[in-house]
C-alpha cells in the first residue's frame, strides 16, 4: 500500500552552522582533540589569514632556534633535526598556495587523500573542495556494495484490565469451585513483528525487502513486500513496490520538489482481493511557510478516503503539529506538542485528539539514554478506547513497543498508576542500574583513551622538553634584551588544568584543592622566546600546538596563567586555551599597594 510519511519525518534538517575553523577539524588542534593532531598555523604562531611574508618571517625566526647546525651536542642536534623537519613541513604546506588551499578547506585529511595528483594546481579553494567531495563520493560508492541497513520493530500487546476492572465478588464466588483465581489476570493479547532490509545498489538506487507477521486474539496474518527506489534527479525520486498478503499488491510512489518551497509526494496502490481490483490514490502537497514551519495537504481516494491538513512547526526547543482530518468514517482535529530539553536529552510530549470516534489525551516523555538508545513512556486516555500505557525502547535500528491496556473505560486509578509507575521505575533504574553503568563505562573509556594516547603523549612531552632545551640560548638572549630596555619579561607561565583556591596568585604546580591536583606545565621559556619588540601575540587556537608545549591533561579544559613584568610593573592574566592573547595590557597590571 502507499505509505504515508508522518509530517515530522518530512521536515528538512536544520542548516549546518559549522564555521570554517570547525570544518578544518583535523588541523585545528583543538584542546580536546587527539594528541596527534597538528595545526601548522599554531605551530608557527601565525593567524589563519597570514600573508606569505608573515609565513616566511615565522619560518626564519624558528629556524634560528632549531636549525641543527646551531647545536653541537649530539642529543640536542638530533632533537633539533626532528623539530626542524616539522617546521619545514609546515612551511612547505603554508607557503604553497595549492597545498595551503587544500589544507585550509579540508585539513590534513585533504592532503592525504588519494587522487590529488589529478587536480590542477590552478583550481580555487572551492573547486578543490568540490574535487575532494567527488573523490569522497567515489569512495562512498565503493562502500555501498558492502553495506545494508536492517530495520525492525516488535510490538507486544498486554491486556492488564483485570488489575482495575475485576469481576464482582458474587461472580467470582460462582467460579471458585471451578478453579477461579483471586489474583488478577495479565495476558498477552497480541504480537506483531516487522522487519526490513535496505540495501543501496548504487548512489541512485536502493532496494528494500521487508515483511510483517502479526497475531491478535488467536488470528494471525502476514505480508511481504519488495521495492526499488531510484533517484531520477536532484529534486525527485520514483519507487516501485510489489507485495503479497491479503492478495497481491502493486504500488507506485514518487517525490518531486516543485519549487524551492513546494514539494509533492504521492502514489497509487492496486490491491487484488479475490476477484476484484481495489485501487487507491494518495497525494501530499507540502509547502515551506518559514524557516521552522511547513504545511501539508494530503488527499486519499479509494482505500481510506479522506482529506488531511497539517501544519508543523519545529524549532531546536519545541515541536508543534496541528492536524485536521475529514473522512467519511472518521473525522478529527488534533494538536501535538513536544518540548525539547536537549541539555537533559529529554523530550516531553503531549497530544489531544477530538473526533467523531470520541476523544483522546496523551502525555509522556522520551529519554535518550545514549546516542543510539532511547526509552519513552506515554499515557493514553480516551473514550471509548480507555486507558493505555505505551512503553517503547529504541535501540539502533530496532524498536520494541509494549502497549499495556489498563482499563476499557476512563477511571482515575489506572490513570494515576500509569503516570506514577514509569516515573518511579525510571528513577530506580537510573539510580541503581544506569548511573553506575555509565560511570563505569566513562571511567573505562577515559582509561582506554589515556592508554591509547600514552605513547603519543609521552613522545610529545619528550619533544616539548627537547624544544625547551633548544630554546634556552634564545631565551637568555631575548630576556636580556627585554630586561635592558625595561620591556616584556615573562616571570611565570603555567599551562593546563587548574583547581582553584580562593587565592591563586603565587601558587605552584603542586597545589591540591579538595584532594584534586593541578595538571599544569611550566611554559615560561617557550613564551619568552615568542616575545618580539616587547610584545607577545597568541592566536585563537589551542596552545598545546606551540613549540615547547604539550597537552598535560587530554580531554580536560585548559587555561594559560601568565605573570610578567612590563616597565618593571607586575602584570598577571588568566585566559582560556583557545582564547587569543596580546600583551602587555594595562588591565593586567597588579596593584601592589
Amino acid at each position: 500500500m502507499v505509505s504515508e510519511s508522518h509530517p515530522r519525518d518530512q521536515l528538512p534538517e536544520p542548516p549546518n552552522s559549522m564555521d570554517e575553523n570547525e570544518r578544518v577539524g583535523d588541523g585545528s588542534g583543538g584542546g580536546a582533540g587527539h594528541p596527534d593532531d597538528v595545526d601548522y598555523y599554531t605551530f608557527l604562531n601565525i593567524p589563519r589569514n597570514a600573508t606569505p611574508e608573515e609565513i616566511n618571517n615565522a619560518y626564519r625566526r624558528l629556524t634560528k632556534c632549531y636549525h641543527p647546525d646551531k647545536h653541537t651536542n649530539p642529543s640536542l642536534k638530533a632533537d633539533a633535526e626532528t623539530l626542524f623537519n616539522r617546521i619545514t613541513t609546515a612551511y612547505k604546506v603554508l607557503s604553497d598556495p595549492h597545498k595551503r588551499a587544500i589544507y585550509d578547506s579540508l585539513g590534513l585529511k585533504g592532503l592525504e587523500t588519494d587522487g590529488w595528483q589529478l587536480v590542477a594546481r590552478t583550481k580555487t579553494p572551492q573547486e578543490i573542495r568540490n574535487e575532494y567531495e567527488r573523490l569522497a563520493r567515489e569512495e562512498e560508492e565503493r562502500k555501498l556494495l558492502l553495506r545494508t541497513s536492517p530495520k525492525g520493530s516488535v510490538t507486544i500487546h498486554v491486556n492488564a484490565t483485570d488489575l482495575f476492572n475485576k469481576y464482582s465478588d458474587n461472580y467470582l464466588e460462582e467460579f471458585e469451585g471451578s478453579g477461579g483465581s483471586i489474583f488478577p489476570s495479565i495476558e498477552i493479547s497480541g504480537m506483531s513483528v516487522v522487519q526490513s532490509i535496505e540495501s543501496p545498489l548504487t548512489l541512485r538506487d536502493t532496494a528494500v525487502l521487508g515483511g510483517d507477521v502479526s497475531i491478535k486474539n488467536g488470528i494471525g496474518s502476514g505480508s511481504v513486500h519488495f521495492s526499488v527506489r531510484r533517484i531520477v534527479s536532484p529534486v525527485g525520486w520514483f519507487e516501485v513496490e510489489v507485495g503479497a498478503g491479503n492478495g497481491p499488491t502493486l504500488a507506485l510512489n514518487g517525490y518531486r520538489s516543485l519549487t524551492k518551497r513546494i514539494y509533492f509526494n504521492g502514489g497509487a496502490v492496486f490491491q487484488f482481493d479475490q476477484d476484484q481490483l481495489v485501487p487507491g490514490l494518495v497525494g501530499t502537497l507540502s509547502m515551506q511557510l518559514d524557516t521552522h514551519t511547513i504545511g501539508y495537504m494530503t488527499y486519499r481516494h479509494g482505500i481510506g478516503k479522506g482529506l488531511n491538513t497539517t501544519i508543523v512547526r519545529s524549532t531546536p526547543y519545541s515541536y508543534t503539529a496541528l492536524s485536521l482530518e475529514l473522512a467519511l468514517l472518521k473525522s478529527y482535529i488534533s494538536l501535538s506538542y513536544v518540548h525539547k530539553m536537549e541539555e537533559r536529552r529529554l523530550d516531553l510530549r503531549g497530544h489531544v485528539k477530538l473526533g467523531t470516534f470520541g476523544w483522546v489525551v496523551e502525555y509522556g516523555a522520551e529519554k535518550r539514554i545514549s546516542e543510539h538508545t532511547s526509552v519513552s513512556a506515554v499515557v493514553h486516555v480516551g473514550t471509548p478506547s480507555g486507558v493505555y500505557l505505551r512503553v517503547k525502547l529504541k535501540r539502533a535500528y530496532q524498536t520494541y513497543t509494549f502497549p499495556i491496556w489498563l482499563s476499557d473505560e476512563f477511571l482515575p486509578a489506572p490513570v494515576f498508576y500509569a503516570t506514577v509507575a514509569p516515573i518511579v521505575t525510571w528513577a530506580l533504574f537510573k539510580n541503581f542500574v544506569l548511573d553506575p553503568i555509565n560511570r563505569e563505562r566513562k571511567q573505562r573509556d577515559k582509561e582506554k583513551q589515556r592508554e591509547a594516547n600514552k605513547l603519543i603523549n609521552e613522545e610529545k612531552r619528550r619533544e616539548a622538553k627537547a624544544a625547551v632545551e633548544l630554546m634556552k640560548a634564545t631565551f637568555s638572549r631575548i630576556r636580556s634584551e627585554e630586561e635592558a630596555k625595561r620591556g616584556l619579561v615573562i616571570t611565570k607561565a603555567l599551562y593546563g588544568r587548574f583547581i582553584y583556591s580562593q587565592d591563586r596568585r603565587g601558587s605552584n604546580t603542586d597545589e591540591t584543592v579538595g584532594g584534586q591536583r593541578d595538571e599544569v606545565i611550566d611554559v615560561t621559556i617557550p613564551l619568552q622566546c615568542l616575545v618580539k619588540d616587547s610584545k607577545l601575540v597568541l592566536h585563537n587556537a589551542a596552545k598545546s600546538q606551540l613549540p615547547g608545549f604539550y597537552d598535560p591533561c587530554i580531554g580536560e579544559d585548559k587555561q594559560l596563567l601568565l605573570q610578567y613584568l612590563f616597565h618593571m610593573q607586575t602584570h598577571e592574566c588568566l585566559i582560556k586555551d583557545s582564547e587569543p592573547l596580546r600583551i602587555p595590557k594595562p588591565s593586567h597590571r597588579v596593584n601592589t599597594t
